[in-house]
């Protein structure tokens, strides 16, 4: 079974906009590179920097509970750590994070953007060796997974709606092209090899149950579908999409190639 990778992606703040690449290099049982490395926590809520415990994503500014996140366009340095954050295009912010001035910018911008009242700020969240992924929670080993999206499921679902759906609604760091509709619910537990022998292998372990966040276009950062209701209604479930685990160091590469392992026989 072959399809090829179409696009990649990396959120480096938990909750904005996704960053697209053309080529990211993966290590063994490490996440995508500099994905939600950074979230924006609510003020006087659960989140301690210093006694810090994985929290759930309602702990965080996030699509769930904030719609106009999805106005700002955040572009990552991980080299420089500096942050550049356009709105419809126009340039609004240039932040070195690795500075209490940095921070303390984007986190006046994030509160003007969304109207947060006087004196109320969030807290730029940042835990060495952590990244604030929605399965952070359950442990080391589902947090450093990626997440990827078959692109065909995406277009029948359309289908099944009637309407276009903005793939970036899903926020998958891999989305596929070339294969058959809901074939990925048949790879629990199944190694795929992305970007042929010198790429990356993988191991799928989870299936993505999908939250409100989805029912937000990216573009204009309005709740407009409730895409979490229609896929219960028409599949039963709230499924689009799957972690996996990196097994194998490699770089995948937009355009490479996406397979099936086989499985071994006895």
């Amino acid at each position: 079974m072959l399809g090829t990778i179409d696009s990649l992606y990396r959120y480096p703040v938990k909750g904005l906009t996704p960053e697209p690449l053309d080529r990211v290099a993966l290590e063994a049982g490490s996440a995508f590179p500099s994905d939600r490395l950074f979230a924006l926590a609510k003020p006087f809520g659960a989140y301690d920097a210093v006694n810090f415990a994985p929290l759930s994503k309602r702990e965080y500014y996030v699509l769930l509970n904030t719609d106009r996140l999805a106005g700002l366009a955040a572009r990552f340095d991980p080299e420089t750590r500096v942050m550049r954050v356009t709105v419809q295009g126009h340039p609004v912010l240039e932040a070195d994070l690795g500075t209490a001035e940095g921070r303390a910018e984007l986190v006046e911008l994030y509160a003007r953007v969304t109207d947060l009242p006087d004196g109320e700020r969030p807290v730029l969240a940042e835990q060495p060796g952590y990244n604030f992924t929605d399965n952070a929670i359950d442990g080391p080993r589902m947090m450093n997974t990626i997440s990827l999206i078959n692109r065909a499921s995406i277009r029948e679902f359309e289908a099944r709606i009637g309407r276009e759906l903005d793939p970036l609604r899903f926020r998958a760091n891999v989305y596929i092209e070339g294969l058959e509709p809901w074939v990925e619910r048949d790879w629990m537990g199944r190694e795929l090899q992305l970007g042929g022998p010198e790429g990356v292998t993988v191991r799928v372990v989870e299936e993505t149950e999908r939250c409100a966040a989805t029912e937000v276009d990216p573009t204009t950062a309005r709740r407009d579908v409730p895409v979490v209701r229609l896929l219960h209604e028409n599949y039963g479930h709230e499924i689009m999409g799957v972690f996996a685990e990196v097994l194998s160091a490699g770089e995948l590469v937009v355009g490479h190639t996406v397979s099936v392992r086989e499985e071994a026989t006895a």
